[in-house]
């Protein structure tokens, strides 16, 4: 099967319709990612067809959860996941991806500007270099401890915003570890077709 059948399988069984530009753009970012891993080290995975689960789907899954978003900030976004395949489906959410290393945010201007992603920018350092900007959605995936990434990420959410952590198997002892000030909304079970483990999403709000 091609990566294309491939997405637009996954895009199907997700319920997503995409036009066919923003398809396009998906499989080019995979391109990119595959291009730029040589020399950057961007992914662990090096087989394409597990790039369309783990990198395309798995990250098009935080789409529901930010529906009436306006503002996103992507935080340790790596090799940009969740952030760009997000950008590419939503065109008219703001987004700040930031990462402290300096590899990945050169990769990440480069996709931007190669995919024409005008509602995007990117910011290289730690939270801390992030000033005068605060998010509807503060985003991560696989970044750090839930703890650890709302107080790291307090300042910078909106009044009435809210954090969307993307996580493995359901973190329990992480959410038992959260400040007093973060508490939990809900835990979702999510199912990425075509990827054999297990996925949460877990909202979080300032109480």
């Amino acid at each position: 099967m091609n990566h294309t059948q491939q997405l637009q399988n996954g895009l199907a069984e997700m319920g997503l319709s995409l036009t066919e530009d923003q398809q396009n753009k998906l499989i080019q970012y995979v391109e990119l990612l595959k291009k730029w891993n040589k020399t950057y080290n961007l992914t662990a995975l090096r087989d394409e067809s597990l790039m369309i689960s783990h990198h395309l789907l798995d990250s098009l899954t935080l789409l529901p959860y930010i529906e009436g978003a306006q503002t996103m900030l992507d935080v340790g976004s790596g090799g940009g996941q969740p952030g760009i395949p997000t950008a590419i489906c939503r065109p008219d959410l703001k987004i700040t991806l930031l990462d402290a290393n300096t590899k990945k945010t050169s990769f990440l201007q480069q996709a931007v500007i190669e995919l024409g992603l005008d509602n995007v920018r990117v910011i290289s350092g730690r939270v801390e270099a992030v000033q005068d900007f605060q998010a509807d959605v503060i985003t991560s995936r696989a970044f750090a401890e839930l703890a650890d990434f709302v107080n790291w990420t307090a300042q910078l959410l909106k009044d009435g915003g809210y954090w969307a952590a993307m996580k493995g198997v359901f973190p329990q002892e992480e959410i038992d570890r959260l400040p007093d000030f973060a508490t939990v909304d809900k835990v979702e079970e999510i199912h990425v077709p075509q990827l054999n483990a297990e996925r949460h999403m877990v909202i979080m709000r300032k109480k």
